[in-house]
Parts: structure tokens; C-alpha cells; sequence
């Protein structure tokens, strides 16, 4: 029987889990190695919820049962370690609010895509009338989900690796695994198959009852289902727009609906999410209606504006090369490119063919553009900035008519930005002012 919990950082992921024991009158003390949000500080101080910020008091952690810890915290953090010496149970913010929570569960994990389906899963669903959760690495923490005063029958997750690298017993009833590419490899010893098999997990605990969807065409997904065994029913679902999808007599072909979001990846993941909406029970009727009325999400192929024929596009979500390749490959030519940030290992000789044709200007949006400019100096032009302001200005001193501004940074954004969404909601900002200066 737990009765006292240590959270290990104060972001979404460690108040929610604070939150949670809160409800279940469990002790818990909330410590952050750096400085806490003011928005979740006052939630803690609302709450009256014990924390510390700047720095972890040791002693007064190791006296809790159970430790909680972020997802952003490393394995390699001091305080982790020294945790693991004295066989003190960790587990991630997923794992806590899991055992709590007695409904059904559909998780999403891949290395990108994920926001996106998980979104058109829970707007599908939800647009039938159900009572849904959505949360996870999006929106709202599962725990803070558990905590709420809300009774979700079902719960739609978008869960990354480093969520699941800390499950112990959580069970998705529907676990999709999008694909498995390249990303976070400095947290994983730049060892791919490490990577691989910390989204692998998502799988673990699943039962002949629950089912698996994995790309049928992702060669790691593959390679994972032939190396370890998974219980689970497995569905794969082809990268082939023409086949038809949902288990169903009818079937439905998402490449004949009214799809309000670009590029062929997302007709893979309309069609992911046709196939978890069967599986949930829904309709094809309602399943159709949902597609077709999705907007998409903030920040990834975020149409924004036109100015003077030029359009912006925002999809700061794009935090490695595998995304802005997809974001790349949606648009034809006279791309204007701002990309750059905090490169984690980065390959780009998988985009140069796509560059190369299609990018006419690169804007280095960075701190340190050289391995943008190792990549691709001899391609294209590069113009290098640390200013969202002046990218804007730059793209607009050198589009045309018919141009498209993109940004995909295929880069983390903490060197310029506090978060990818900041990194969107600075561009737009930019695009709009634009906009207005040139009416």
C-alpha cells in the first residue's frame, strides 16, 4: 500500500500525477531541479500541495514509498541514479495515473504522426457523442485525466518513448504504433534498436483481448513483431492509399473522402484512425463524418495565411528529419524553408533528394547552423538568423507568387524557444503581423 509519492518535476506530466495522489490522499511532495511555471506553481499552492524548486532535497525524497518521475528527466539524471542504488521504485507519470484508472484505453506512440491520429481518433469518437479522454503527451496529463472530476469510459493517449520507458503494468485495450524512425537517439546511446524497443513497450502487457496496429510498410515495426512476441491480435495497416480500410463487409477508402489534411502521410493516419474507430464499434457512417470534418492540429501543417499569393505554413511539430521530410514532400517546389534548433544526431542525407528539388532557400533558424550548412550549402541557399522576426522578413524579401514558406525545423526548439509550441505561436505571430503591414 503506497501512502507517500515523490514527483520528480513540476511540467503537465509531474502536477497532474501531484494532483492525482492529492485525490487519493496519498502524501505527496513535488521537487523540480529547475524553476516551476507560475501557472503551476499556483496550482500547487491552490492545492495545498507540498514542492521545491532549484534543486532536489535527497532525504526528504527517499522517504516516500514511490517515486514519479517526469518524462523529460534522463535516466542518467544524479538524482535517478542515486534513486536506483537503493532499489527505489520509479515509474513515469503513465504508469501512476494507470492504476487508477479502471476504463479502456487507446494509445498512440510513433515517431511522428502521432499528435495527429491521436487527435483524429479522440475528434472521430467524440464527434459520435461519446465521452472520451484525450491526453498523454498531448493536451492534458493521463493522471491530471484521472484526477478530474470527469468519469471517461475510454481514454485516447499519444504516448512517447519516454513515457513508456517507465510502465510497469499499464495496458492499452488498443495500442498503434505508427512507425519507428530515428529521434531522441541521445537519450537512447544513439543505439536505434534501444529506441525501438522503449516504443515496443507499449505492447508489453497486452492480452489476446487487445489489439496492435503497426505500419505494415515500417521496417523496425516489422522487425519487432518477428523478435518478440506480443499476445495482442496484430493489425497492419499499408502505406498504399488505394486499400480499402476497416474490418468491416464495406470497408471504407479514406483516398475517395473529403480530407481537410495535406500530404499522403495523413491518409495513413485517417486510415489508422478508421481502423481503432472500427475497433472501438463505431459506425461506418459516424467513423466517415468524423474524417471528413477533422481540421487538423496546432503546429503540424498548420495552414496559417497567404500573403501576396505566398502561403505560410506552421508545422513546428516537425522536431526531426523523418517529420520534415513528410512536411517537405506536400508541397511541389519554390519551398522556402525555415529550419534549425537543437539537432539530436540528425541524418539529413535523408531529405537531400527532396531539398535539392524542391527548397529553394533554407532560413537556418538557430544557435548553431552548422550541420543545416554541412548538409546543404552546396544545394541551395542558406541564410542563417536567431529571430523568428527576421526569418519572416527574410522569406518574404526573397518569395513570389505560388511560393510556400514552411517551417519544419526538423530540430528540437530549446535553443531559441521554450517549446515547439512557443516556436509555432512565434511564427504565426510573425505571418500575422506581416500581414497586416502589407493591407
Amino acid at each position: 500500500m503506497i501512502s507517500s509519492v515523490a514527483i520528480l518535476g513540476a511540467g503537465e506530466s509531474g502536477i497532474g500525477a501531484a494532483l492525482l495522489a492529492k485525490k487519493e490522499n496519498i502524501d505527496v511532495f513535488v521537487s523540480d531541479f529547475g524553476a516551476i511555471a507560475s501557472k503551476y506553481k499556483q496550482e500547487l499552492i491552490n492545492n495545498n500541495i507540498p514542492f521545491e524548486e532549484m534543486g532536489h532535497s535527497f532525504e526528504r525524497l527517499e522517504k516516500s514509498d514511490l517515486i514519479v518521475k517526469s518524462p523529460g528527466i534522463p535516466d542518467k539524471a544524479e538524482i535517478v541514479k542515486q534513486f536506483r542504488l537503493r532499489h527505489k521504485e520509479i515509474i513515469s507519470e503513465i504508469e501512476w495515473a494507470s492504476r487508477f484508472y479502471d476504463g479502456k484505453i487507446i494509445a498512440i506512440t510513433g515517431s511522428n504522426g502521432k499528435t495527429t491520429t491521436t487527435s483524429l481518433i479522440h475528434h472521430i469518437i467524440k464527434e459520435s457523442k461519446e465521452s472520451i479522454g484525450l491526453g498523454g503527451n498531448i493536451g492534458h496529463s493521463f493522471a491530471r485525466l484521472v484526477a478530474s472530476d470527469l468519469d471517461y469510459d475510454w481514454v485516447v493517449l499519444e504516448l512517447s518513448s519516454f513515457q513508456l520507458d517507465g510502465i510497469i503494468l499499464f495496458r492499452p485495450d488498443v495500442a498503434v504504433i505508427l512507425n519507428i524512425t530515428p529521434d531522441h537517439l541521445d537519450r537512447y546511446n544513439y543505439e536505434m534498436s534501444l529506441y525501438a524497443q522503449a516504443k515496443w513497450r507499449i505492447t508489453m502487457n497486452q492480452t489476446e483481448n487487445d489489439v496492435v496496429v503497426i505500419n505494415k510498410n515500417d521496417d523496425w515495426s516489422n522487425k519487432l513483431l518477428s523478435l518478440k512476441s506480443t499476445k495482442a491480435k496484430v493489425v497492419k495497416v499499408a502505406y498504399n492509399k488505394n486499400e480499402i480500410s476497416c474490418s468491416t463487409e464495406e470497408g471504407i477508402n479514406v483516398a475517395d473522402l473529403d480530407l481537410k489534411l495535406p500530404g499522403e502521410h495523413n491518409l495513413f493516419n485517417a486510415k489508422v484512425a478508421t481502423e481503432v474507430a472500427c475497433r472501438y464499434g463505431l459506425d461506418k457512417r459516424l467513423i466517415i463524418a468524423g474524417l471528413e470534418s477533422f481540421q487538423g492540429i496546432s503546429h503540424r501543417l498548420e495552414y496559417v495565411i497567404s500573403v501576396n499569393d505566398v502561403k505560410y505554413i506552421n508545422d513546428s511539430k516537425a522536431t526531426n528529419v523523418e517529420s520534415a521530410q513528410v512536411a517537405l514532400e506536400s508541397y511541389t517546389d519554390g519551398i522556402i524553408w525555415i529550419a534549425g534548433g537543437v539537432d539530436k544526431g540528425n541524418d539529413y542525407s535523408l531529405i537531400k533528394e527532396v531539398v535539392t528539388n524542391r527548397v529553394k532557400l533554407i532560413i537556418c533558424l538557430t544557435l548553431n547552423d552548422a550541420p543545416l550548412r554541412a548538409a546543404f550549402e552546396s544545394e541551395t541557399k542558406i541564410i542563417t538568423t536567431s529571430s523568428m522576426e527576421d526569418a519572416i522578413l527574410i522569406s518574404e524579401n526573397n518569395a513570389v507568387p505560388g511560393n510556400v514558406v514552411l517551417l519544419s525545423p526538423a530540430c528540437a526548439s530549446f535553443d531559441l524557444f521554450r517549446n515547439y509550441e512557443d516556436r509555432g505561436d512565434k511564427f504565426k505571430e510573425a505571418v500575422n503581423k506581416l500581414e497586416k503591414n502589407t493591407l
